[in-house]
């Protein structure tokens, strides 16, 4: 059944939604926990809803995402995104699943971009590629995967929204050469070690210098593969203050961006207009 909301009238509040999740090697058993918990934002009146980074597949090995590799367009997990997003008449951000590459050794780490209609608005490929090494443990995403090129923003019914994954919150540039945006997209599966020390900052360290809402769907708990995400789900707004969050477990954070709040921010400390320098975007 399509149950579409009615556009918001100007300068109202707009509901988003994060949605938590402790994912698992499945994929069919993933893709039902996810069906479930966008169903209950939709139903708490999101009209935006973002998944977690690998929400489809917490794999056992770096490898096991060959298995469930889609090619662009095609394949369940596009097909359940396009779904909900069109059941609900909603935005629905697809966290990341992998898509398949000319290199069958390689998959792209993408995060698309639904729109109220199930139509792919936006793709977004992970530009920076994660590693870690704490002694115990080895991680590196350049050994399957291929890091995208470009930076990507959508202009959506919730304003415009910029996309990225993870490990791309560290890179600051990333979201300046985004331009002026409403809301920042950061779904991650940060691990518990680094999410400890830097996720909060870092992500209300981009909202304040972007004077934005920054919305991030995380994995949060202890995986089949023994490895501990840090969760902390959360919408931040443009000075910073937590708006709502979830420390772990599956779940739903919902929050609303509001528009007259994201103006106040620019005019009361007008940075955005005070910039010297431009990236190479701009120029």
């Amino acid at each position: 059944m399509h149950t579409q909301a009615p556009p918001a009238p100007r300068g109202a509040a707009l509901k988003v939604a994060a949605i938590q999740m402790v994912s698992t090697p499945a994929r069919d058993e993933n893709l039902a926990v996810a069906a479930r918990l966008i169903d209950a934002a939709a139903a708490q009146g999101a009209r935006l809803v973002s998944l977690p980074e690998y929400f489809c597949q917490f794999g056992w090995t770096e490898t096991d995402k060959f298995q469930i590799a889609e090619a662009e367009g095609s394949g369940p997990i596009q097909d359940l995104l396009a779904a909900k997003a069109r059941q609900h008449g909603i935005w629905l951000a697809g966290g990341s699943l992998p898509l398949k590459t000319p290199d069958p050794s390689k998959v792209t780490n993408t995060a698309l971009l639904f729109d109220p209609q199930g139509r792919v608005a936006a793709r977004y490929d992970k530009l920076h590629l994660f590693s870690f090494q704490d002694g115990a443990r080895s991680l590196d995403e350049s050994r399957t995967m291929v890091a995208g090129r470009q930076c990507v923003a959508a202009d959506t019914d919730v304003g415009r929204v910029g996309l990225s994954i993870c490990y791309d919150v560290r890179f600051p540039e990333l979201y300046r050469a985004l331009g002026e945006v409403d809301l920042l997209l950061v779904p991650s599966a940060f691990t518990e070690t680094t999410g400890r020390a830097h996720w909060e900052l870092l992500l209300r360290a981009r909202a304040v210098e972007n004077q934005c809402y920054v919305l991030a769907a995380a994995q949060g708990g202890t995986h089949a593969n023994g490895r501990r995400t840090f969760g902390h789900s959360m919408l931040v707004d443009p000075w910073g203050e937590i708006v709502a969050s979830q420390a772990l477990g599956e779940g739903v954070v919902v929050g609303e961006l509001d528009a007259e709040r994201l103006q106040a921010v620019r005019r009361m400390v007008p940075a955005l207009r005070h910039r010297r320098l431009r990236t190479p975007a701009e120029l």
